[in-house]
């Protein structure tokens, strides 16, 4: 993705209330070719509003989305089908097939009736359903059902792909095969926004991360960026024999000791940087202390996200 590259979706400046309460406030964003943003936020912090905004589906208050650049009423069929929508709640009808399923959507979104069946044809073999294309949605797993799902949300091949928690109680395998399918249809040029609340997907498959809290867009960029808002550094846990001094770490520069383990024989470290790691044992061997574990923790977008909202992802807001 080439960042001179123009937006295929963006919102300006919208705002959302339900009555009294303020969803959306005042957000701007945007997804361009070939890049997958990850939409984050606690519960209630407004991001099925800002898809619901995106696919279209809901008016904002205020502010405005383009599609390619234009308002969709410039060209409301044209534009439409440039969005695909792949929501949490499964969108399937459960005695079709997964064909019939698929081809439903294909004419939904007014490709003929030879297209949709070539177009369903390669949708479900794209996400690995092409042997199971006759068979009832009812009698598939959920891990299935989920990459059913996606195929009727890509079916019509559209160029920005909106996802709300597409892997939700799936099964690893269907989890792995999803993954690898949003990752590759971005690598062929879409755009996609995916809400997720599994952060190990996000720093995985995501060029770029959108966090949301209470209705504001606290912090956008790449993970490295929004990582390092969060402040945290790397980190060292020990398990030790032996008795630290007092200012045990004061003579190491950019080392510090933090939190409370509540356990003897049990340290955690602050350091600059994993370069230190070397310094710190050796200058615990000095001082007779044996270190008989260790592990090392490096800033993730985990705990940006606690620094940043003061949430865990599935925290209520209420």
């Amino acid at each position: 993705m080439s960042p001179a590259q123009a937006p295929l979706l963006e919102a300006i400046e919208i705002s959302k209330s339900y009555g009294a309460r303020l969803a959306l406030d005042n957000v701007s964003l945007a997804v361009r070719p070939g890049e997958i943003a990850a939409l984050l936020g606690p519960n209630g912090a407004g991001k099925t509003t800002t898809l619901s905004i995106l696919a279209t589906l809901l008016k904002p208050d205020s502010g405005h989305v383009l599609i390619n650049g234009k308002p969709r009423k410039s060209d409301p069929t044209g534009l439409g089908r440039m969005l695909g929508l792949v929501p949490q709640s499964l969108a399937l009808y459960p005695t079709l097939s997964a064909a019939q399923n698929v081809w439903h959507f294909a004419r939904m979104q007014g490709l003929a009736r030879d297209d949709a069946k070539e177009y369903c044809r390669r949708a479900l073999d794209e996400v690995g359903l092409g042997e199971r294309a006759d068979e009832p949605m009812h009698a598939f797993s959920g891990g299935m059902k989920r990459l059913l799902n996606l195929a009727c949300g890509i079916v019509h091949r559209p160029p920005v792909l909106l996802l709300d928690e597409p892997t939700v109680g799936v099964d690893l395998q269907s989890r792995e095969q999803l993954l690898a399918r949003i990752r590759h249809y971005a690598d062929a040029g879409a755009g996609v926004i995916y809400s997720t609340h599994y952060m190990e997907e996000a720093e995985r498959i995501c060029d770029r991360v959108l966090l949301i809290d209470r209705g504001k867009l606290i912090a956008e960029g790449d993970l490295e960026k929004v990582i390092s808002l969060g402040g945290s550094r790397p980190r060292i846990e020990l398990t030790y024999r032996g008795q630290l001094p007092d200012g045990r770490f004061g003579n190491l520069a950019g080392v510090r000791e933090i939190g409370t383990t509540f356990s003897e024989g049990k340290a955690i470290l602050e350091m600059n940087s994993f370069a230190q790691v070397a310094e710190v044992l050796h200058g615990l061997r000095t001082l007779d202390v044996n270190v008989v574990d260790f592990n090392l923790h490096s800033p993730n977008l985990s705990d940006a996200f606690i620094a940043l909202t003061g949430h865990t992802l599935r925290d209520q807001v209420l």
